[in-house]
């Protein structure tokens, strides 16, 4: 009794002994740190890829064929069994009934004997056997069960069994190639049918005429709206007229008026024909496919008009819709112009069902095809006729006014000091397209990062413009005194002529600093004029070749420098004669195909009117170099003023030529009673 009082007292004392120790040691582990898992080795699981996989085995199976040198040695005839049945050597036979195969296998004591070591063999490369064997062929099976049973009862074997074959290694063998085979295939036809792409299950073989487009709805929105389309009124207003109809049918429908079925976006390249379409993309708010002319055509034929096909059947279901084809001239060439493939190109073939689905029967869905290409030119007509793209786009090179609000879209993230002049740098990138503006900030940024600056300043876009039309800056490359001084007199002789003459744009600067291709480069700022009339491009001309009229004028030889002259000004020239006829002897006659398909190889004039173009243009080039020399003639000491001036400072600006020359003869001005009269007199 008394020990049962004394353990009801100890059990207390343990417990309360035991929830210590667990309270310590919970406040030992909260002191610990607490450690993460390392990421790097939580991989995570990868599938299996049946094609290596397929290799790999099939690899395995022939290295298993093929390690063993004597994989024969286990054959043996019938009669060698029956006496080694009679010698009492073998141990027990496994029959297979259906290729008419049996096992036999030694006792211990015949598998000691020398005679048959080779039955050891066999085993994964090349390893022994755990039980030696050989295998033979009997004939009929019942009179070979009869004479087991026979050498069973006297005690020649132990033991056999009947058994099923099925003979896996042979099987294997057999279809194992044919798999190899086709998961190549697979793997081939996967990868030229854009890997995941293609539309559908993972641009397998079986979809690879599935449609390419790329899908922009709601949910994947684009962030490019009208507002960050700079200059392009026009073509923005056509743009925005039908977003508007997409948005409110019924304002249009109510008047009778029909879905527009296609818009054409045509102008050169980088003019924003793109980024038009974008725009477009995220204002209208309908389901918008876009994909290039080139993911229509592929190397299987009939593709392309698959694709096509079901293009227009999944904006048919997601209608209202609109489907933009970038570069559309791939496969809207005009048909029949390719004599060597005809009528059975992938091309055209593409295109015809393109022409169908636009405009053919069923078509009547609201599904709006945009279109942009630079080659409208080489575009079949049927695929431009009214009822397929009824409005026509065309997307020019922005003017002095579109180019400011281009420069102020682009300059908005960078970082600008106060000197920045957007209104010069409009005026100093005549014939830049907004890709080419673009170009420009970016450049402007990097050299002023170049030069470690906080800020981009108004310099470091001029420095950019010079960039990109000249070429990087070559103060390294290697040029004589004499080259230097005819390069100094050859820009002088530009900047002299364009000076004194009336219609020569006004020049901005003038380098000697080697620059991409050229020695010497002179930059001026050409007035943008909508029609050119006859004085001004001959005076442009004459200012063209004021270089080489320099050399004549101080050194009595011309170079090859002035090889960029003599190519604008035989330009110029023939236009002159042969397209805007401005030429007294030809005429109003225009030789120019705006088309380019009426004339082809042949000349549309004779040869006798070939040898007065010919004639005519060199009279033009040659009385504008004479009075560019007589110019220079009546100037020469201030040309060499101009040109010692160059050699010394390398660049020279408008500013030095006022010092040199005074103001231009032809910037005259006018009192307010003259102006009057003089618009007057215009009007």
């Amino acid at each position: 009794m008394s020990k049962d009082i004394e353990n009801k007292k100890e059990q207390p004392k343990k417990k309360v002994e035991e929830d210590q120790k667990q309270e310590n040691q919970k406040q030992e582990n909260q002191k610990k740190p607490f450690s993460k898992p390392d990421l790097k080795d939580l991989k995570k699981p990868k599938g299996v890829n049946w094609l290596y996989l397929s290799i790999f085995l099939f690899l395995g199976f022939m290295l298993f064929q093929n390690t063993n040198p004597k994989k024969n040695v286990h054959d043996i005839s019938l009669s060698k069994f029956e006496s080694l049945l009679e010698n009492k050597e073998i141990d027990s036979i496994i029959i297979f009934d259906q290729k008419r195969l049996a096992t036999a296998f030694l006792n211990r004591q015949a598998a000691e004997k020398t005679e048959h070591q080779d039955a050891w063999n066999g085993g994964l490369f090349g390893a022994k056997t755990k039980n030696p064997y050989y295998v033979f062929r009997y004939g009929d099976l019942q009179l070979f069960q009869q004479n087991l049973d026979t050498a069973k009862s006297s005690e020649q074997l132990l033991a056999y069994r009947l058994e099923a074959s099925s003979d896996w290694v042979m099987i294997l063998s057999n279809i194992l190639p044919f798999v190899l085979f086709i998961g190549i295939w697979i793997y081939i036809m996967r990868r030229m049918s854009g890997g995941s792409g293609g539309g559908g299950m993972g641009g397998q073989i079986f979809n690879i005429g599935k449609s390419k487009a790329k899908l922009f709805d709601q949910d994947q929105e684009s962030k490019i709206s009208f507002k960050d389309v700079a200059g392009l009124e026009g073509a923005k207003e056509e743009m925005e007229e039908i977003v508007d109809f997409l948005k409110n049918p019924d304002k249009y429908t109510a008047l009778g008026g029909k879905t527009p079925k296609g818009a054409l976006l045509v102008g050169p390249p980088g003019t924003g024909k793109t980024l038009m379409a974008k725009a477009v993309a995220g204002e209208a708010e309908v389901p918008f496919y876009s994909l290039s002319g080139s993911d229509f055509v592929e190397m299987f034929v009939g593709v392309g008009a698959s694709r096509v096909r079901d293009l227009f059947k999944q904006a048919k279901q997601k209608a209202p819709s609109i489907i933009f084809i970038d570069e559309i001239d791939a496969i809207g060439r005009a048909r029949g112009k390719n004599a060597m493939t005809g009528g059975n190109d992938e091309r055209e073939n593409t295109l015809n069902q393109l022409l169908t689905e636009m405009d053919g029967f069923g078509t009547d869905t609201a599904v709006i095809v945009i279109a942009a290409t630079n080659r409208a030119d080489i575009l079949d007509k049927a695929l431009l006729r009214a009822g397929r793209f009824d409005r026509q786009i065309y997307v020019d090179l922005p003017d002095k006014n579109e180019r400011k609000e281009i420069f102020d879209v682009h300059i908005k993230p960078l970082k600008l000091a106060k000197d920045i002049d957007i209104e010069f740098l409009a005026k100093q990138t005549p014939g830049f397209s907004g890709a080419d503006i673009a170009n420009v900030c970016n450049e402007a940024a990097l050299v002023a990062a170049r030069k470690e600056k906080k800020a981009v300043y108004h310099q470091d876009f001029l420095d950019a413009v010079d960039r990109i039309i000249g070429g990087l800056e070559k103060k390294n490359k290697i040029v004589t005194p004499l080259e230097r001084k005819t390069i100094a007199y050859h820009e002088a002789g530009h900047a002299t002529v364009s000076w004194m003459i009336e219609h020569a744009a006004p020049l901005v600067k003038v380098t000697i600093v080697p620059r991409g291709r050229s020695l010497g480069a002179a930059w001026y700022l050409p007035e943008e004029r909508m029609i050119v009339k006859t004085n001004q491009m001959l005076d442009e001309m004459c200012a063209t070749l004021g270089g080489r009229a320099a050399e004549k004028v101080i050194f009595n030889e011309i170079s090859t420098g002035a090889l960029n002259d003599l190519e604008k000004v035989t330009k110029s020239a023939r236009a002159m004669v042969t397209i805007y006829g401005l030429n007294a002897e030809i005429g109003n006659i225009t030789y120019y195909d705006s088309a380019n398909q009426e004339y082809g190889f042949t000349k549309p004039y004779s040869e006798d009117t070939a040898k007065l173009i010919d004639d005519e243009i060199s009279k033009i080039i040659e009385k504008q170099y004479k009075r560019a020399i007589d110019i220079l003639e009546n100037n020469k000491e201030k040309l060499t003023i101009l040109a010692e001036q160059l050699l010394k400072k390398e660049v020279i600006f408008q500013d030095d030529l006022e010092k040199i020359f005074g103001k231009r003869p032809h910037e005259i001005t006018l009192t307010e009673e003259e102006v009057n009269n003089k618009d007057k007199e215009e009007s």
